[in-house]
């Protein structure tokens, strides 16, 4: 069987084992364990595939509003849930991407433990090819051990050619798996395009919005001064809610008021009857309809879950990417936007029927106080450092489960 033809195929084995494979085209951190990347990949499909759903509805109802004011408003939700798609899409990217990069360093590893004896192997091929048969026939005593060698070889290559057969299955693999991760990091690199786009789509919208209700200036001037000076006699966060659950509730008694009595045409033909009293606003037994989560992220500490510190979570609190949109967990009216201390930027919204949710970790708060909103409208931005996002959701001042209500 002739020496040399299968003496580079495995100097390219040899070279491929010592390599150690093809090079890691991105690491991303937090996702080493391979349990760890496929749960964050299941993840960001299932929060892309809502967000878009989310994005599709609202785009329809956009199309169906009459009204400027809700069709902007029903349009900046929409680019808010596309942006929350796009940056579910770059999770998923980056989960298939740490998902090869785990199978590719267990390649290497494997590579790596075949490389010594197969390049042992290389080098005495290498060097019997080296040495013609007929000048090995000319030194004394050699023929005898040059039959034996050709005979030993007859037997020996094609064993070399079954061993080596896994080897060369592993590398074609390994090229697989960098077609994979070129394939995944093109997505990554599309979606983060659309990323920037969809959000200087939003920018726009919202500066068209905000042009659009300077007439409500004033009295958003007045409600911002009063829940200043709220949140500055207000001892804790708590406190803060309570104090505005308070007047959200006196606001729906004086709206319940019966009208003012018109001066009857005979006053003395008038009878005197009952007056009817404030009609109580009824607790609704259920937060608004599409109750969703404010931002796209892992859960890092769930409702009830207790603190080194001995305190009770009374909301769910979410890690999301750097600068990670978030929305509004639900429709209702801004009670509160603004800084509070030890929680950088909140937001607090009133929902009908006793239902309040608050949002901490923004860097960057896009909306007003007092302004309305609809489920999905955009209130800021998370912070670029280390990001977590807390969502509380409460009835009537009681803390609650917000997984127990989003759809």
């Amino acid at each position: 069987m002739p020496l040399r033809p299968i003496v580079p195929a495995l100097i390219a084995l040899a070279a491929a084992a010592a390599l150690g494979g093809i090079a890691a085209a991105q690491r991303v951190d937090g996702l080493s364990e391979p349990d760890d990347a496929r749960a964050a990949l299941v993840r960001a499909q299932e929060a892309a595939r809502a967000a878009e759903a989310r994005g599709v509805r609202l785009e329809a109802e956009a199309r169906a509003a009459t009204e400027a004011a809700e069709k902007t408003a029903r349009e900046a939700a929409a680019l808010a849930a596309r942006i929350q798609q796009a940056e579910a899409d770059i999770a998923a990217a980056e989960a298939r991407l740490a998902l090869v990069d785990g199978q590719r360093r267990r390649l290497d590893m494997r590579l790596a433990e075949r490389r010594e004896p197969l390049l042992r192997l290389t080098a005495a091929l290498q060097k019997f090819a080296r040495r013609p048969l007929a000048l090995s026939a000319l030194r004394p005593g050699s023929l005898r051990e040059t039959v034996y060698l050709r005979a030993l070889l007859e037997t020996t290559i094609p064993e070399v050619r079954e061993r080596t057969a896994a080897l060369r299955a592993e590398i074609a693999r390994g090229q697989r798996l960098e077609a994979e991760a070129q394939r995944a990091l093109a997505a990554l690199r599309e979606s983060e395009g659309e990323l920037g786009a969809r959000r200087q789509r939003l920018v726009a919208l919202e500066s068209r919005q905000r042009l659009e209700s300077r007439r409500a200036t004033g009295i958003a001037d007045r409600e911002a001064e009063r829940a200043l000076a709220l949140a500055e006699e207000a001892r804790d966060l708590d406190a803060l809610i309570e104090t505005l659950d308070d007047a959200s509730a006196l606001r729906r008694e004086l709206a319940a008021l019966p009208g003012p009595v018109i001066r009857p045409a005979s006053p003395g033909s008038a009878r005197v009857s009952a007056v009817a009293g404030p009609v109580p606003m009824p607790s609704a037994t259920a937060p608004p309809d599409d109750f969703q989560l404010p931002v796209v992220g892992r859960t890092v500490v769930g409702f009830g879950a207790i603190s080194p510190a001995g305190l009770r979570s009374n909301g769910l609190s979410l890690a999301p990417r750097p600068a990670a949109q978030v929305v509004a967990p639900g429709s209702g009216r801004v009670a509160f936007a603004g800084a509070y201390r030890g929680y950088d930027r909140i937001v607090i919204i009133e929902h009908e029927g006793g239902w309040t949710t608050l949002v901490t970790g923004l860097s960057r708060i896009d909306v007003e106080l007092g302004e309305d909103l609809v489920s999905g409208a955009p209130l800021g931005i998370a912070a670029v450092d280390a990001p977590v996002v807390t969502l509380e959701l409460r009835r009537d001042g009681t803390p609650v489960n917000p997984l127990d209500h989003v759809g």
